[in-house]
């Protein structure tokens, strides 16, 4: 069915309800009872997981196999399986929920299908083993909305993830989808668009933070016979997958903002620049561009208003120069993706030399629901100059890893205690890196802080696109910096010489501090090359690469003093400056460390105290990980 007006929307959205019904009843209230078939239930839903992380633990299994335990039963047209995105608590996946009566099963595996659908659909009785047990209470906990994972989270971003089918339009539209558009379409100006994004506050959520709606307004005023809309999908970041969820979970989102933006800007063509190395989100988007067009959602003269608006999916290599979106353009064109200077900006001059806008999934992720709830309602939420919520891939060392999704000036603290959970293993929490490669560390001290553009920015460091990596109390600060400082130089387009020779030397600095041949007059050059390769590299990757330097350099200076003065890691990281000794008094001459020493470091006769001869050693760790009686020590 081709849509032409809103009247024809509404018919599919009545039409697809029925899909929802049960769905949209469980997510408002709680239901101690387990509606299985012998209560009376009439008809039930799984909703499967079908994220990537899921997947990957055989989520598709436990599919195959509850379907044929369905068909087995005779119970087919009671009880329908459907796949959704990401439900955001991937510690706990694969994740299993039954409609109505909310049940969160955690950890599921394929062997656990049969017992699903006879003791919970069949038969009415949750199974217990598979519900989340609370950590603090140590009882189970049967639905979602007692967890404390997402009690303080409010989805808008990923308000569809885990809840709709994202292979089926109609329960995107249940959900008011393209209604937003077609309010834009047939009752606004493209002046009025970006009035509402603008006076919303929404910001861009890709690093920078720049108000969208001037983003927007300014590529409006460009003159031109063709102008774009681009959708930055190319995530980079190591430990990030926000933009892949949202994808995966909900792709007409992203589909209904760009239309949206083509119109409030006259764009009539976009490109989603998507990583290649996320095959499942590029399948999802695929079936979702074609669905759009065969509902005439996307092509020419969308619900009959004289718009034409088309999208176009170009896969990324992997780079993460292509981030910085002047090389994500270049590499749409067909170029090897390196960054252009600034001005002129794409509003201005970008795809194929003409006026363009950027944003990436998340900032588009935002706008439909903007539109269709007024800016005022998002401008409700979050602090003064960040509104909205945030959306952040919560991962390191951290109980609940997870994607989340909070109110802009949330702490650090309640996201590491509350949602993610604390530190595992009784550590304490040292730091969290929040923006990747391109961001900084926020120091312990600092976990209070209420998390939004500004007050990051203040202590040195950056919201990037939502990477949040926990850190404990054995991770050394010098070496996190030569991790992401590894990372950029790797990941450098050469194309500049500050970022390509200057990001190599502060590489070279570093591994000198961990090697423990430095010296405190290092320290202040390498803090003055950090400051050179920021206010002289061409594009955001070489002018934030000596951020996680420099935020460490700020927070644990005294890690860096220990490393260069006292020749020691303070965390026990950096081999070079490692010794292993053996503790006399607790030896047990058992022999089990020289039998496991790969390089026969360790000597001594049975029954005596042994040592350890640092000329041959390895500092492997073999020797102490094989200790029972804890006399190996690490200095």
């Amino acid at each position: 069915m081709k849509i032409l007006s809103i009247h024809d929307l509404q018919i599919i959205r009545k039409r697809a309800e029925h899909h929802l019904s049960l769905r949209e009843e469980s997510n408002e209230k709680v239901s101690e009872k387990c509606c299985g078939l012998a209560s009376g239930t009439t008809h039930l839903q799984i909703l499967i997981c079908g994220g990537t992380g899921c997947k990957a633990s055989s989520s598709q299994g436990i599919t195959e196999n509850l379907q044929k335990a369905i068909e087995r039963n005779g119970i087919t047209d009671k009880v329908d399986v459907i796949t959704v995105g990401c439900f955001g608590f991937c510690e706990k996946g694969p994740i299993v929920k039954i409609i109505p009566d909310n049940t969160f099963y955690t950890q599921v595996t394929p062997e656990d299908a049969e017992e699903i659908i006879s003791e919970h659909i069949i038969g009415g009785r949750r199974i217990g083993r598979l519900l989340y047990i609370d950590p603090k209470t140590e009882q189970t906990v049967s639905d979602s909305k007692h967890m404390d994972f997402y009690r303080k989270q409010l989805r808008i971003a990923l308000r569809n993830c885990g809840f709709i089918d994202s292979e089926n339009i109609e329960e995107y539209i249940a959900r008011e989808g393209y209604f937003a558009l077609a309010d834009c379409l047939l009752n606004k100006q493209p002046a009025d668009v970006i009035d509402v994004i603008k006076r919303s506050g929404l910001r861009g959520r890709g690093g920078g933070g720049f108000p969208t709606g001037l983003k927007w307004e300014f590529a409006s005023k460009q003159v031109s016979d063709v102008k774009y809309v681009v959708c930055n999908a190319d995530e980079g970041d190591p430990g990030a997958f926000m933009d892949r969820s949202v994808l995966e979970g909900d792709p007409h989102c992203i589909i209904e903002a760009m239309a949206i933006c083509g119109y409030a800007t006259g764009a009539s063509e976009g490109y989603i620049y998507v990583r290649a190395e996320y095959p499942i989100a590029v399948k999802r988007l695929e079936i979702a561009i074609g669905q759009a067009r065969e509902y005439g959602l996307l092509g020419k003269n969308i619900f009959d208003s004289g718009f034409d608006f088309d999208l176009h999916i170009r896969l990324g290599a992997g780079a993460f120069v292509c981030g910085e979106e002047t090389a994500l353009m270049t590499s749409i064109e067909g170029n090897r993706g390196e960054p252009r200077p600034r001005p002129p900006y794409p509003a201005v001059k970008g795809l194929f030399g003409k006026p363009t806008t950027e944003n990436n999934v998340e900032t588009f992720a935002n706008v439909a629901q903007i539109i269709l709830n007024g800016a005022d309602w998002f401008a409700s939420m979050g602090t003064e100059r960040s509104k909205g919520t945030k959306v952040f891939a919560l991962g390191g060392k951290i109980k609940n890893t997870g994607l989340v999704e909070i109110p802009m000036g949330t702490t650090l603290r309640e996201i590491v205690e509350e949602i993610g959970g604390g530190i595992p293993g009784g550590k304490k929490f040292k730091a969290a890196q929040t923006g990747g490669p391109s961001g900084g560390c926020i120091p312990a001290s600092l976990m209070d802080t209420p998390i939004d553009y500004d007050n990051l920015t203040a202590i040195g460091c950056m919201m990037g696109s939502g990477g949040l990596i926990v850190m404990d109390e054995d991770d050394c600060m010098v070496d996190i910096a030569k991790f992401f400082l590894n990372f950029t130089v790797d990941e450098s387009c050469g194309k500049c010489t500050p970022c390509r020779v200057g990001t190599k030397r502060l590489l070279e600095m570093l591994e000198k501090i961990t090697s423990g041949n430095a010296t405190l007059r290092d320290l202040d050059k390498l803090e003055e090359l950090c400051h050179y390769i920021k206010a002289n590299s061409l594009c955001g990757l070489g002018q934030t690469a000596p951020n996680p330097v420099l935020a460490t350099l700020k927070f644990f200076r005294d890690e860096y003093v220990a490393h260069v003065v006292d020749k020691k890691c303070p965390a026990g990281v950096c081999k070079a400056l490692l010794s292993y000794e053996i503790l006399e008094d607790r030896c047990r001459g058992c022999t089990a460390c020289a039998r496991k020493c790969p390089v026969g470091a360790i000597s001594g006769n049975v029954k005596e105290p042994h040592v350890i001869n640092k000329s041959l050693c390895v500092k492997c760790g073999v020797c102490m990980q094989t200790c029972k009686f804890g006399a190996i020590v690490k200095r």
